[in-house]
């Protein structure tokens, strides 16, 4: 059977700079930082006390208050950006059969694991909350979503560390593509801002350090840079089949045109000294999407923060690119959003599909200091008017965890 064309209609986003997807993307042209001291716990005895959390967030928004109980904070943000993006789409009548959900997490509900394992240690196995296990899994946001749309076609979650919702997407991609489903809600959302989480990530010494000025800590590509700032919230996109989104006179964002995906083989935590990895999914993704490498514009680059990564990125835009890499735009988000683990690839596809639909690039800020090992055009602390026709996302994972989607601009 011939492959399939396959639409973004509808998008939703929760993160640190927005509760919504119009206060997002605003925030992220505008180059506004969502990183600050956290508030939700005491950082007294913390390494690192701030993070790029969501503030605000009420999942009443989308959920019964009796449902939200039961949910972990993750998929609280999965149901609520989900409904975001079904209303913005709008499918109409679909059938539940032919429609599925596939939101990936790295982590799943660590807070509810957090919080049960003390009342394990301070009450006793007696008072583990009967909720504990469907709360804490990952793959629940999928089913939560599912059971509020009613879809029953494909539905489960994938989980490799921070490629997780780039993952994610490209197989309900596949999935539309390849003609076993019509629709597809998809993305990641992940809600580690917990004190197990940073505390973690705090021991293996891969977060910032900058206490004193939380706003300037996330830079990617900058010199100075020392690490990644963790965030949360989530990033759901619904996918459609093209021709069923353009017979019913559908707002197309952006066409998902390829992806690849790829395993560095090489370390747990550390990418590829040579970038093999990243350069091959990225290869893949262009090819996939019958285009030359000269054919993209815009990259948002996984850029962490964190001195190895965005080295060894770099590397692999310039090795695929050659010298287009000169003339090609790449920008990091996560300066504002902070680094939202398995959600990542989900709000950054969806930053890639807004730039392409509205012909204006995210900046990457906090960028002051030139790095010579980084030396490509990073959209510095500013929003670049441009349009283009075609870019990539980019997400990779610890345990060498590549992916990276390639999304057309649709002609308006």
């Amino acid at each position: 059977m011939e492959r399939r064309r396959v639409a973004i209609t509808g998008l939703g986003l929760i993160t640190a700079v927005g509760l919504t997807r119009d206060e997002t993307w605003r925030a992220i042209l505008a180059g506004t930082n969502g990183i600050a001291p956290i508030t939700s716990f005491d950082t007294t005895d913390h390494r690192v006390t701030f993070a790029g959390e969501v503030k605000g967030f009420d999942p009443t928004v989308a959920m019964d208050l009796k449902d939200a109980r039961k949910a972990d904070r993750y998929a609280q943000f999965a149901v609520c950006a989900a409904a975001e993006a079904m209303a913005q789409a709008a499918p109409g009548d679909v059938d539940p059969e032919r429609a599925g959900v596939l939101i990936g997490s790295g982590i799943g509900g660590f807070q509810t694991f957090e919080e049960q394992h003390a009342k394990l240690l301070e009450k006793g196995p007696s008072r583990v909350s009967p909720m504990f296990i469907p709360m804490m899994i990952a793959d629940m946001a999928s089913g939560l979503v599912s059971i509020a749309h009613g879809f029953r076609g494909p539905n489960y979650a994938t989980v490799s560390a921070c490629a997780s919702a780039g993952h994610a997407i490209g197989l309900a991609y596949e999935h539309i593509a390849n003609g076993t489903a019509d629709l597809m809600i998809t993305g990641g959302s992940e809600a580690s801002v917990c004190p197990m989480a940073m505390a973690g990530f705090s021991a293996m010494k891969a977060l910032s350090t900058r206490n004193d000025d939380p706003a300037h800590a996330s830079r990617p590509f900058d010199a100075e840079r020392d690490g990644f700032v963790l965030g949360e919230g989530a990033g759901i996109l619904v996918l459609e089949e093209l021709e069923r989104a353009r017979a019913r006179g559908a707002v197309i964002l952006a066409e998902v045109a390829g992806y690849g995906m790829t395993a560095d083989a090489f370390h747990m935590t550390q990418p590829d000294n040579e970038g093999k990895g990243a350069r091959n999914a990225m290869r893949l993704a262009v090819a996939a999407a019958g285009l030359a490498p000269t054919d993209i514009g815009y990259i948002n680059a996984h850029g962490t923060s964190t001195p190895f990564n965005d080295k060894i990125e770099t590397l692999a835009i310039r090795d695929l690119f050659g010298e287009h890499a000169r003339r090609l735009a790449v920008s990091s988000t996560k300066s504002m959003t902070g680094h939202l683990l398995g959600a990542a690839g989900g709000i950054e596809a969806a930053f890639t599909a807004l730039a392409l639909k509205e012909g204006i690039l995210p900046p990457t800020i906090n960028y002051s200091h030139p790095d010579p090992e980084c030396d490509l055009d990073y959209c510095p602390n500013a929003a670049v008017p441009r349009t283009i026709g075609a870019a990539l996302s980019t997400s990779l994972g610890f345990g060498g965890h590549n992916v990276s989607l390639c999304l057309k601009r649709w002609p308006d």
